[in-house]
């Protein structure tokens, strides 16, 4: 049973909102006391009024019930302010600590999860925050606030009849708490299953191009119809247990309604009750049983909002990668040196990536790093960019030790042109300036121009006012690229990585994003990652990497001169080039025309 697990969140969502609350408690307090005026001036009505014949009493049993329902509409409508303001508070405290939490974890855990699960948690699970802070904890303290009223009243009528009833009563708090205990799983399942249709329906939907392209619209729709099927069987399970929750409430109700009748008629028939008495017990029994019908209901919201910050308490016990910043040195300036000491990587564990990686790249000067794919190229620029840390050995960022310095004061240097061009659904303006949020228009107007960005946005008539979708879609992948560059020109950092940076573009493009970069890179350390090798041909030192080493090292002429790996990769892209030259749209030919693909052959789909 996992219950203990989300109370510390529970507790400190009260804690947060305690006076709301207390508020709250006592305007129910008032409405529960008012409402029971009218089930108790039935005995006065009846005694009194009717069988005494006493007029006199009517319109003062009137006024009363009059006032009484006038005092609980009121304190009813200032309840469901009170509390509904501290439930969207609260929900939207919870989504904004999620959020901030989630922001600041490792990138590895993004690697790893689905976006949609993610989603979820600072969604949908926080809204269950309402029935913790809201109505249902408040309707939930009310009901047992009432149920005790009526009980003393009970008690006060008729204690015999009263004893079997709460006999009944406690069987029936029995099966609410073995029902709750086990629906509480069910709705924990609910939120993991939701998370994850939901996060496939997004790659389906982000991804769409690629889904028609290969036709493939069939098997998204089948893999969404089971999970869909998944989470009908889910809340299939969990509405088979609400159902019989409440059937079981309307049995106990039954039960109870048979016993007044046996015994409260024969009370009467004795004489040791008026039927007055008869009538008032009737209602406060009611009074009593309806709330803890109510609280079945409530007590199922309040199982769901506790599975929901189960999973709330999972993310956030995740340790987040500054979480050792206030420990760490900070960073005042920075010269941008960077020196990596045996520097070793492995993703899994006795599976290396890098390998005893030892370089120094002096302030503001330029190492290109080329190799094949799978070499550990772009894992040596996320050790740079502390995406990730290193295994064993040390980097050091101007002589200091990275792992003691401040990780926000560092990216603070940082400017990144990543191989994935992402933008976000928002103007061109507002894409080059989420490096620096409040540079200038003439600011961005002028890196863009760097970036040769203006050649373009010129001709969209909403200039720099221009929406470009969602991840960019209404852009070509050049026109992303150098809007990613010029971003990143803006960021005007210490350190600067250019994975790919030119890759979308074609040659005239690339020679005009060549000259903005040169002028980019002045007084900048900087990292590069490039398959072209004429991009780097003027880079101070060119890393060549294989195998997760460093196998040679040196500048465009002194690696060429050494007629090793770097010379081998050199000749045979320029040999693959002067081929596409000779003879363009001919990259390749084979010998002899693949074998037709028929039904159950290993190639046919």
């Amino acid at each position: 049973m996992r219950w203990a697990g989300a109370w510390p969140e529970v507790r400190a969502l009260i804690f947060a909102h305690r006076w709301r609350l207390a508020l709250g408690l006592a305007l129910m307090f008032v409405s529960r006391l008012s409402g029971l005026v009218l089930p108790a001036s039935s005995k006065y009505l009846i005694d009194e009024v009717i069988v005494n014949r006493r007029g006199e009493m009517l319109f003062w049993i009137a006024a009363a019930v009059g006032a009484a329902t006038l005092v609980q509409a009121l304190t009813s409508f200032a309840l469901s302010q009170v509390i509904g303001v501290a439930a969207q508070r609260a929900i939207t405290d919870m989504r904004k600590s999620i959020q901030e939490h989630v922001e600041r974890l490792p990138v590895g855990y993004f690697d790893s999860t689905q976006t949609g699960v993610l989603i979820s948690r600072v969604m949908s699970d926080a809204e269950g925050v309402r029935n913790l802070v809201g109505t249902g904890l408040i309707q939930l303290a009310g009901g047992m606030v009432t149920a005790a009223l009526a009980l003393m009243v009970l008690v006060y009528l008729n204690w015999r009849l009263t004893s079997i009833t709460i006999f009944v009563l406690i069987a029936f708090g029995g099966a609410m708490a073995y029902a709750f205990n086990r629906l509480r799983p069910l709705f924990r399942e609910r939120g993991k299953i939701q998370a994850e249709v939901t996060g496939r329906l997004g790659q389906s939907l982000g991804g769409i191009r690629v889904v028609k392209a290969y036709t493939a619209e069939k098997r998204e729709e089948l893999v969404f119809a089971r999970g869909a099927h998944r989470l009908f069987r889910n809340v299939a399970k969990s509405l088979t247990g609400v159902s019989g929750i409440t059937a079981f409430s309307t049995l106990i109700i039954g039960v109870i309604g048979v016993i007044m009748i046996s015994f409260g008629g024969r009370a009467i028939l004795e004489g040791t009750m008026t039927l007055g008495d008869l009538v008032m017990y009737i209602f406060f029994t009611g009074l009593m049983a309806m709330p803890l019908v109510e609280i079945a209901a409530i007590g199922t919201q309040i199982t769901e909002a506790l599975a929901g910050l189960d999973r709330i308490r999972e993310i956030k016990s995740m340790a987040t990668e500054d979480a050792e910043d206030a420990n760490r040195a900070a960073i005042n300036y920075l010269r941008g040196e960077v020196a990596f000491e045996d520097v070793c990587f492995e993703y899994r564990e006795g599976l290396p990536v890098l390998k005893e990686v030892s370089f120094f790249a002096a302030a503001g000067s330029t190492t290109a790093l080329v190799g094949p794919s799978g070499s550990g190229k772009s894992t040596l620029i996320s050790l740079i960019m502390t995406f990730i840390r290193p295994t064993s050995g040390r980097i050091l960022i101007d002589g200091r030790d990275l792992n003691e310095l401040k990780l926000r004061d560092y990216r603070a240097h940082l400017g990144i042109v990543l191989q994935d061009n992402f933008l976000f659904d928002g103007t061109v303006a507002e894409n080059i300036r989420f490096s620096r949020p409040h540079a200038t228009r003439e600011e961005v107007e002028a890196v863009a121009r760097i970036a040769h960005c203006e050649e373009f946005v010129k001709g969209f008539p909403e200039g720099y006012d221009t929406v470009v979708g969602e991840r960019g879609v209404r852009l070509s992948g050049g026109q992303r690229q150098r809007i990613a560059i010029a971003r990143a020109i803006l960021a005007d950092p210490r350190i600067l990585i250019l994975d790919e940076a030119t890759s979308s573009l074609d040659s005239e493009s690339e020679a005009e994003i060549q000259d903005g970069l040169r002028r980019l890179r002045q007084g900048r350390t900087t990292f590069v990652i490039a398959h072209r090798l004429s991009t780097i041909r003027s880079a101070d030192q060119i890393l060549v990497l294989d195998g997760g080493r460093i196998v040679e090292r040196g500048a465009h002429s002194e690696l060429l001169a050494m007629d090793g790996r770097y010379k081998q990769l050199h000749d045979k892209q320029y040999r693959l080039e002067d081929d596409r030259f000779i003879n363009p749209g001919e990259d390749f030919t084979p010998e002899e025309p693949p074998p037709p693909v028929t039904a159950g052959s290993p190639t046919a789909l």
